[in-house]
């Protein structure tokens, strides 16, 4: 696969790219979802940029689309509502389905299942207050991640490194409104595996003169840095590549994604989290992972598209709830 597409523009039909909604991360869908309406237009695809609202619903019901490319991120496009809406009407869709979708959005879930199949996950603790955090830590030993768990880029994470950053740790996580998490630091190098259409793309390292890889460090700072290849030997990157790609299908996750993981000082490597509908603006991963693969920002976005055409399902429902 070189990033072409095994369709012609005609066969996808209409597509809705759907992006922004409602969730912490609507800024960063919406940028995301215009760079990939153009591009699929630039290709020919009759492709439309669409906000997620009720008018999204009530044309996705009368037929107005063929099949759906989701860009929204977060609570409400990422988290399986979406995905379940889709399927009662048979509208086909990009990416990951109703229960990949709920497990990759939900942090908790996700390392239980990980811990189930004997792959490695920083130990963690739920907390659901600031005394069981203050009780996390005596158990887990400071540094921690404090993080919402259902939460996508950062938002509402903090490192924790003294006892007194515990209470604005809590305020932050908390503050999002879900269960909260504190989870082992690894103190080591960053890597991201994007996967698509069951391929792998290089290995990106990340690197960040912040604290952690937090929300500025993604999506503003020109500090971070990106490297891709990530400068490890062939069979470390393999091996890290397979990792991420057990920890995705153990999720159940299909069509694209990303898995983000951290490499100890000691060489271990540990799975942090999936992101089934992964950022696709100018500082994102996978179109930079997509770029090494010598990939046009174009290719990537319609070997994503590809993905829906596994759903093909028949759209006599949609035709009977409108006569």
């Amino acid at each position: 696969m070189t990033g072409g597409s095994l369709y012609s523009a005609e066969d996808y039909g209409r597509v809705a790219v759907c992006a922004g909604g409602n969730s912490a991360e609507r800024e960063i869908s919406l940028n995301s979802g215009a760079a990939t309406a153009q591009a699929l237009q630039a290709r020919g695809i009759d492709a439309e940029l669409v906000d997620l609202d009720e008018r999204f619903f009530t044309r996705a019901l009368a037929g107005d689309f063929d099949r759906v490319f989701i860009v929204l991120h977060g609570c409400g496009g990422e988290d399986g509502s979406l995905q379940g809406f889709l399927d009662l009407i048979n509208l086909p869709y990009t990416g990951s389905g109703v229960a990949a979708s709920v497990l990759g959005m939900d942090k908790l879930l996700s390392k239980l299942l990980w811990q189930s199949a004997g792959l490695p996950t920083p130990a963690w603790k739920t907390v659901n207050s600031l005394s069981s955090l203050v009780q996390a830590a005596e158990t887990l030993s400071l540094p921690l991640m404090v993080k919402p768990v259902s939460e996508g880029s950062s938002i509402g994470m903090s490192l924790v490194e003294t006892e007194g950053q515990l209470a604005d740790a809590w305020q932050t996580a908390n503050a999002q409104n879900q269960l909260v998490m504190a989870e082992r630091y690894i103190n080591g190098d960053e890597y991201t595996a994007a996967l698509v259409m069951e391929e792998s793309l290089p290995l990106v390292r990340i690197t960040t003169p912040h604290k952690f890889y937090d929300y500025k460090a993604k999506y503003y700072s020109d500090q971070t840095g990106y490297y891709c290849p990530a400068g490890l030997a062939p069979a470390e990157e393999r091996a890290l590549a397979d990792l991420a790609r057990q920890a995705f299908e153990v999720l159940g996750a299909a069509g694209w994604g990303r898995v983000d993981l951290m490499l100890g000082e000691d060489g271990q490597p540990w799975l942090i989290e999936v992101n089934t509908v992964p950022g696709m603006t100018d500082h994102s991963l996978v179109p930079m992972a997509a770029a090494a693969m010598g990939w046009h920002f174009e290719d990537l976005v319609v070997a994503i598209l590809q993905s829906s055409m596994q759903r093909r399902f028949n759209s006599s429902l949609r035709r009977v709830a409108h006569g």
